[in-house]
């Protein structure tokens, strides 16, 4: 009995260090803006949320109206800090629709990141309990998602929206026949 415990002893660490390894391998080399979401082709989740800026209005989805982007971003987020400037070039350039999530995040400083870095929104939802976040399948911020004409979720992004992410993955997610016309014109 005691051989048998000492065997056992030598062998659980190479067993575990085997299993951590595998582990550890097959989440190596996968991208990590990446994430498959359950509600690619699915209307955007019913909701009713205040918005950000205007604390006694309530929407709902019906208010949400494609083709745009919902961008879900906090205060606490250092990236969101990082991607909002080009939030800002974009909506100057008036080529798309942006809506805020402001997630898990309390009203004074989402109001403090807006009023410090500027409002690239047409309207900013307040999500402090995140219920939103879960029914989108938001794993954190920033995500990015594109909205379709339908209202329907075409795309999700994780990560920073900068122009090479506008230019190659969103706005062609985004309008799919002018980048469908671009390609037959290059032909």
């Amino acid at each position: 009995m005691l051989e048998s415990n000492k065997k056992l002893i030598y062998i659980l660490p190479f067993v575990l260090f085997i299993a951590m390894t595998v582990l550890l391998y097959t989440g190596l080399g996968k991208d990590p803006t990446k994430l498959d979401s359950q509600l690619i082709g699915q209307p955007i989740p019913a909701f009713e949320k205040t918005l950000l800026l205007s604390p006694d209005k309530t929407i709902s989805e019906k208010d949400v109206q494609g083709p745009a982007l919902v961008n879900v971003f906090a205060s606490w987020c250092p990236a969101c800090y990082h991607e909002h400037p080009y939030l800002m070039q974009l909506t100057q350039s008036k080529t798309v629709k942006i809506y805020g999530l402001n997630y898990k995040d309390k009203r004074e400083a989402g109001l403090k990141f807006i009023n410090d870095l500027g409002n690239p929104y047409d309207l900013i939802l307040f999500d402090d309990n995140g219920r939103l976040g879960v029914d989108l399948g938001v794993y954190g911020a920033p995500e990015t998602f594109v909205i379709n004409s339908d209202n329907k979720i075409v795309y999700r992004h994780v990560g920073i929206v900068n122009l090479d992410v506008w230019q190659t993955i969103l706005k062609p997610k985004m309008f799919p026949e002018a980048n469908e016309q671009q390609e037959q014109g290059a032909k």
